[in-house]
């Protein structure tokens, strides 16, 4: 009998799966080190009674359970710190008298080693159907990949005026509008007790200026990336930086659209809902990997869907689907960016991200639900559009260019470059002559700031009234 008819999604040996026909008691090194390697990395299975040659032959109940004792002492005894494993058993004959035996080994918090002796401990690390020593780079990227690389205790001393950037945020969302204090981020061990930074709030500092930081975000026209770019930038910078510049990207290339309320008038209907698109790019900064290099985050906004892509594999033993919504646990990679976010009001231990994004879309179909794409090495949190395909009556187009700027206005202050993004108009100084201007003149909006400055913002005159 061949391995793959009593395990159904074993094919071949590789980083998550390998066969012994039994584990040798004289030379434990010789299969311990494929347990240790399964731990330091996403885990594995390793099943005994079974040939090179994926035919399973199976294994005496008194076979199993010497094997079962031998690994319990060589786990005691020779790896540190020790793995976490389960068994599970299936019968290769009709009178159940063999069985295979298969070893879940679960992936480790911290750096697994095997030790021969006092002074003599080896890192095993797995590769494509093998077992190899690591070298002193894996040993070091593994570490940081296992530990996080945020929670470092550097030499630089905080000061509030070389956070600026991360300040502002802070009072944007904070509920008390106010910076924190050099108590609250020692509270948070995101500074020491004697004033030095962790490494994870230096990616906050004003001089940032790291590749990791990188978001890439693209519009493009179509279902997929074989369509048109119509828009793209990249950021990089203090993390608090390009949050909020992806976050803008993202608000200007989002459609609005408005639906007749029973009473005659006009329920506003994005395309995706503010709360949602701000906890999915809070997930992706706080949980990505850090410790792989090259890569970054990409924002991609199709027709129909925001892709939010980031490094790092899903960290929880289940699969997204398996987890009820309001219930996935949380597990926070980046122990100090995630503290960053929490004391900016952006981020909840509770873990209650997912429930946001849920609780936006709970009127939505079942199809447009969020979800999370689980890929080796990366994960994808999508957001489907809400005004795409829509079975419901949604009007775009049956107010003037006026209404729809003051209807946008009275959710808040924006720019001139969001609200043409929202409208018709392709030329910024015709959108200024026929529709800025001459609101501004009626004394129905106003601009804080230069007429020339990209920054300006616009608001709404108090003379209009916010239920007009």
């Amino acid at each position: 009998m061949k391995i793959n008819e009593l395990f159904k999604d074993v094919i071949v040996e590789n980083t998550e799966c390998e066969f012994k026909a039994t584990l040798n008691p004289d030379n434990p090194i010789k299969w311990a080190k494929t347990l240790v390697a399964f731990a330091n990395g996403n885990g594995g299975i390793l099943f005994v009674g079974v040939s090179d040659s994926r035919e399973a032959f199976g294994l005496s109940l008194d076979e199993i359970d010497k094997i079962k004792n031998l690994i319990a002492r060589v786990n005691d005894r020779h790896i540190f710190p020790h793995i976490k494993l389960q068994y599970s058993m299936r019968s290769v004959d009709e009178a159940a008298e063999r069985f295979v035996l298969a070893i879940n080994i679960k992936p480790a918090e911290s750096v697994v080693r095997y030790r021969e002796g006092d002074f003599n401990e080896t890192v095993y690390i797995k590769g494509d159907g093998n077992t190899t020593p690591a070298s002193p780079e894996d040993i070091i990227s593994l570490s940081r990949r296992k530990s996080g690389v945020d929670n470092e205790t550097t030499d630089i001393k905080y000061y509030e005026e070389n956070w600026s950037d991360y300040i502002n945020l802070c009072k944007e969302y904070r509920n008390d509008e106010l910076p924190p204090t050099l108590k609250e981020l020692q509270n948070e061990e995101i500074v020491s007790k004697d004033g030095y930074v962790k490494s994870g709030f230096l990616m906050f500092a004003d001089d940032y200026n790291g590749d990791d930081s990188l978001i890439c975000c693209r519009l493009w026209k179509g279902l997929n990336k074989a369509g048109v770019v119509l828009d793209h930038m990249r950021y990089k910078g203090p993390l608090s930086s390009v949050f909020s510049e992806a976050f803008k990207f993202i608000e200007r290339n989002t459609k609005i659209g408005w639906q007749k309320t029973k009473n005659g008038g006009r329920k506003e209907i994005r395309s995706y809902p503010k709360e949602a698109v701000r906890e999915a790019l809070v997930n992706a900064i706080a949980h990505r990997d850090y410790s792989i290099s090259g890569t970054q985050i990409d924002v991609d906004i199709y027709d129909n869907r925001i892709d939010i892509v980031s490094p790092g594999s899903w960290l929880l033993p289940k699969s997204y689907e398996e987890y009820p919504i309001g219930s996935i646990p949380s597990i926070r990679r980046n122990s100090i960016i995630a503290a960053c976010l929490d004391v900016a009001n952006l981020m909840e231990r509770g873990g209650t991200g997912f429930q946001t994004m849920a609780d936006c879309y709970k009127n939505a179909s079942v199809e447009k639900q969020p979800g999370v794409l689980i890929y080796p090495g990366f994960l994808d949190l999508r957001l489907f559009d809400l005004l795409y395909d829509e079975d419901t009556e949604i009007e775009m187009d049956d107010i003037s260019e006026t209404e729809r700027v003051l209807e946008l206005l009275k959710s808040g202050p924006k720019s001139v470059k969001e609200l043409q993004a929202s409208s018709s108009y392709n030329s910024r100084s015709i959108f200024l002559k026929e529709v800025i201007n001459p609101l501004i003149k009626a004394g129905k909006i106003y601009r804080d700031g230069p007429a020339k400055s990209p920054s300006s913002l616009m608001h709404l005159s108090t003379k209009v009234s916010p239920d007009m």
